[in-house]
């Protein structure tokens, strides 16, 4: 089991998990899911390698650093600490 610290409060995600439910659940807005709108960007704080590399709508919005989209991030195993 993964965990997803989100502002604070954690969450167990099965390994290889797309975290968008769970993170829209702790408060996240998701507006469409597909990588497109861009409201659900959040900030890595720790265990970017934990996640799955960005994809091609990640990138087409402009994220980089320790910015992604909720709704495309795959939480591959360990520990990731973000906030949005």
């Amino acid at each position: 089991m993964a965990k997803l610290i989100l502002n604070d409060e954690e969450i167990e995600i099965e390994d290889g998990t797309n975290i968008v439910d769970s993170i829209e659940e702790a408060g996240v807005p998701i507006g469409c899911s597909n990588g497109v709108c861009g409201t659900c960007e959040v900030e890595v704080l720790e265990g970017m390698a934990n996640l799955s590399e960005l994809n091609q709508e990640e990138e087409d919005l402009g994220m980089e650093g320790n910015k992604r989209l909720g709704c495309q991030c795959v939480i591959n195993s360990g520990t990731v600490k973000m906030t949005y």
